[in-house]
């Protein structure tokens, strides 16, 4: 009896002590994707686990910054961020870790994720054509390549050269063409262009809307964002390039911090956002769509239609970001 006593009181105790482990365990993520975006996800994270979540939000380079500065110091074990360009760049600044994990290999298709495993997609939005409905018939459009031809002169509205959205759709177009054609594409957009560079895509979707131009490339949960507030806007989205290489698409994603201190329960966490659980809570409230396959879109996003994405692997997207920056500035975009 004396022996089952103690057996019971070890089993007791040892339950505890994990129980309480999983309650002070504590992970630090640098985001910068905002707050309202990220922290249902970790409250979630730590109603599930036990594990609590603090975060930082800021901009990608601000962030960045901060993670080289800090160096072996840093308190972070994640970094958020948008744009496979910025996990391109914090991968070669040195600041990530390589993640083997057959996990996140079976829940994020390959070229959503860094070929050296640095970097992981968590939630995908593609770059596509806007066009009023008023001016345009769909048939008339067809690929990011003929936005570039005299039948789009003086219709055509853009977001400024210096987001890093545009600088990757461009390293992308350069990745699949060469250097000399991509230049002349982008050349050809400068020409049709009926306003200069705007400074964000909610204003190129307005544009469109009120007939300054007639076609306009921009983030779909940009569009996603202001059709809600304005439903009856004459605006559609168009799906480029369904008959040769796919729509331009991009991620959210994030990287293990080269220097985390709780490397395992990090990569627990990057697991879990992959996951079936979370991936509707990461790509929906930013009208984004999941990057693991067994999650459909948001109702809202699923009626934008399906399409055939860009499967060029991402790391290509900052890999030729700074050919890109360079051709786009001899093309005289802005």
């Amino acid at each position: 009896m004396k022996q089952r006593i103690i057996l019971l009181i070890a089993v007791i105790s040892l339950f505890l002590g994990q129980f309480s482990h999983a309650l002070s365990q504590e992970l630090v993520v640098y985001s910068a994707r905002k707050e309202h975006l990220i922290k249902p996800l970790f409250d979630e994270y730590q109603k599930q686990t036990g594990v609590a979540v603090k975060f930082l939000t800021d901009k990608a380079p601000a962030l960045l910054q901060r993670l080289k500065a800090e160096g072996k110091n840093t308190p972070a074990d994640m970094l958020i961020t948008v744009d496979a360009g910025n996990l391109w760049h914090a991968a070669q600044e040195n600041v990530l870790q390589p993640v083997e994990s057959a996990i996140l290999q079976t829940n994020i298709p390959s070229h959503l994720r860094d070929i050296d495993s640095q970097w992981f997609g968590l939630s995908v939005r593609a770059r596509t054509i806007v066009y009023n409905t008023s001016a345009v018939n769909p048939a008339e459009l067809s690929s990011y390549e003929e936005l570039a031809t005299p039948k789009w002169k003086n219709r055509l509205l853009l977001r400024t050269s210096k987001k890093v959205y545009n600088q990757s759709l461009v390293a992308m177009v350069i990745s699949e063409h060469g250097e000399e054609k991509a230049s002349a594409i982008i050349k050809g957009w400068i020409d049709n262009l009926a306003a200069n560079p705007f400074s964000d895509d909610t204003k190129v979707l307005e544009s469109v809307a009120a007939g300054l131009g007639d076609v306009g490339i921009v983030n779909t949960y940009y569009f996603g964002r202001l059709m809600n507030k304005n439903p009856d806007l004459p605006l559609a989205l168009f799906w480029p390039n369904q008959e040769t290489s796919g729509t331009h698409v991009n991620i959210s994603g994030a990287g293990i911090t080269k220097h985390t201190k709780n490397r395992d329960e990090a990569v627990k966490l990057l697991e879990w956002l992959s996951s079936e659980n979370a991936q509707n809570l990461f790509a929906d409230i930013n009208m984004e769509y999941p990057v693991n396959s067994k999650n459909l879109p948001h109702p809202t996003v699923a009626a934008w239609g399906l399409f055939k994405q860009n499967l060029t692997n991402l790391t290509n997207a900052g890999a030729m970001q700074k050919q890109a920056v360079m051709l786009m500035d001899k093309a005289g975009y802005k």
